[in-house]
């Protein structure tokens, strides 16, 4: 097995891939022998999930039963103590960069995990928020804003120092696609960090920092999407397109693949491309859920006489006078009509059931968990329940998510920067966002955790925003991942995660690298790691 080290892990998006990825006769090819996170709840996430793949294949019936909250994490952990103990080294609560004890005492964890290995992999990506545009338009308003002290700016030269001191054959490093076009003292990021990511051991002198030995290995950058290197004059050869490779999202972020030169790779190969997947065939078949409502006690009656007293109201009738109105207002009639409370309610933490998934449904499905969790509904006010159930109905007849101008008067939010957005071209126009149904969702972030404007379920009968469940299955996801944490803990590592089938797809094409070069120079081939298990 090729060992992997997983810097910025969140809750283990990518490193999910690598555990998960196997040959054709099932033989798992990557351990992760140490994950990084600084966030408390993602950690433990990590941790859980460590423990599930040092199991594997005998996954014990306590972990299912821990995710039916049937008995608590210190019961699971405490009947398998071994397996826990080992789950918790290779899960390390850390922020790199935090200062220099911290980073000296993770460059000794890294190096004990990997024993010199010479065929090891790097994977993950600093934080991207400083990078965005979304971040860069917060910190362009914020006048104490300084970016020479915004450690994301620069924790780069973190994942360069281990990139110098650990000398992996191969490293995958992710981030958004604004890093493109981000700059930092007038000069370009993005070229700065490829030249910096082919000699990271030169990049650090520059840098004023330490290298652990004089003969420097330099790397060479390639394209996950396209033939040949990564260049200055070719940035966008980086950016990988999920909904193209098999993810139910119209993700797009930057990740590049760096090989060590001593390998003498010529042509690594790149992701296949293939036919985009619609949301509904991976979270149609999890349980009706109806949202709750925020401002009275909740109920089935209260939520059904909320959204059936509609049918009357006047902005119902100035549908007719839009585009499509007669279509629209015919079909919103009939949903309302039809609608019922569904026979899950809310949902909750556990619902007991078999929800396969018409894409994936092995990738996806346990049979062993009984049931699916973290799949309960918000809470939400009147007004939103009437929006989400308008949104739904427009993206069903007109196939597209509707604008703040498509709204019926009555239902516009009357805050200032909705009026704003009315009025000012590439405004947040689409504030209320569906996802529609036969496409590929729009991009999980992390501002799900926020509210669920801009992820409304397309089932105009449910009238809600996604759950966690249904945020992860689009983020691909196993559903016998288990996420710690409160709902809006699980949102944030949902978002902000790379999606592991995109992961496992990655790790196919660095287990081909590794492979041929362990083929040419056989004595640095490693010996398969016995997995862990308890007496």
């Amino acid at each position: 097995m090729f060992k992997v080290v997983d810097l910025f892990a969140g809750p283990g998006g990518l490193g999910e891939g690598f555990s998960s990825f196997a040959d054709a006769q099932g033989d798992r090819k990557f351990e992760i022998v140490l994950s990084i996170e600084k966030e408390d709840y993602a950690f433990r996430t990590l941790k859980l999930r460590s423990f599930f793949h040092l199991s594997w294949p005998h996954i014990p019936e306590e972990y299912y039963q821990y995710l039916r909250r049937e008995i608590g994490i210190d019961a699971l952990y405490a009947s398998y103590p071994v397996a826990a103990k080992a789950a918790a080294e290779r899960s390390l609560k850390a922020s790199i960069g935090a200062d220099r004890k911290t980073i000296m005492d993770i460059r000794s964890k890294i190096n004990d995990r990997l024993q010199r290995t010479d065929n090891s992999v790097l994977i993950g990506g600093p934080p991207c928020q400083a990078y965005s545009l979304a971040g860069r338009s917060r910190n362009a308003g914020n006048p104490k804003y300084d970016p020479e002290k915004d450690v994301r700016q620069k924790l780069y030269v973190e994942y360069l120092q281990i990139l110098s001191d650990h000398k992996p054959a191969v490293f995958i490093m992710e981030n958004v696609k604004g890093l493109l076009s981000a700059t930092f003292k007038e000069q370009g990021i993005f070229g700065r960090m490829l030249g910096d990511l082919r000699n990271p051991a030169e990049a650090l002198e520059r840098e004023g920092r330490d290298t652990l030995e004089s003969y420097h290995h330099t790397y060479s950058i390639y394209s996950l999407t396209s033939e040949g290197l990564i260049d200055d004059n070719s940035p966008y050869t980086a950016v990988v397109k999920s909904e193209l490779h098999g993810i139910p999202q119209s993700r797009h972020r930057v990740i590049l693949l760096g090989i060590r030169n001593d390998l003498n790779v010529q042509n690594p190969g790149g992701l296949a491309l293939q036919d985009e997947i619609p949301i509904s065939k991976v979270i149609g078949g999890l349980p009706k859920l109806r949202s709750m409502y925020s401002q009275s006690a909740d109920s089935d009656a209260k939520w059904l006489k909320l959204l059936r007293n509609q049918e009357d109201r006047s902005w119902m009738g100035s549908i007719i006078q839009r585009p499509c109105g007669n279509k629209l207002r015919d079909y919103m009639v009939n949903q309302l009509r039809m609608i019922r409370p569904p026979a899950a309610g809310t949902g909750c933490d556990f619902i007991k059931g078999q929800y396969p998934t018409a894409y994936l449904n092995k990738w996806y499905c346990d049979l062993r968990m009984q049931g699916v969790c973290n799949h309960t509904a918000r809470s939400h006010m009147r007004r939103d329940l009437y929006r989400y159930f308008y949104a739904a109905c427009y993206a069903k007849v007109n196939k597209k998510s509707p604008t703040l101008r498509d709204f019926p008067k009555e239902l516009k939010p009357k805050h200032k920067s909705a009026k704003k957005s009315a009025k000012v071209k590439n405004s947040f126009t689409d504030r209320f966002r569906v996802q529609v149904s036969t496409r590929p969702a729009t991009t999980i972030m992390s501002h799900i955790s926020k509210d669920g404007h801009y992820y409304i379920h397309p089932d105009p009968r449910q009238c809600r925003s996604l759950t966690v469940r249904e945020a992860a299955r689009i983020q691909t996801f196993p559903d016998n991942y288990y996420f710690e944490g409160s709902r809006t803990e699980q949102y944030i590592q949902i978002g902000n995660a790379v999606p592991p089938y995109l992961a496992y797809q990655i790790a196919g094409i660095v287990y081909g690298i590794l492979s041929k070069a362990c083929s040419q120079d056989p004595e640095n081939h490693q010996k398969p790691i016995s997995r862990i298990a308890d007496a």
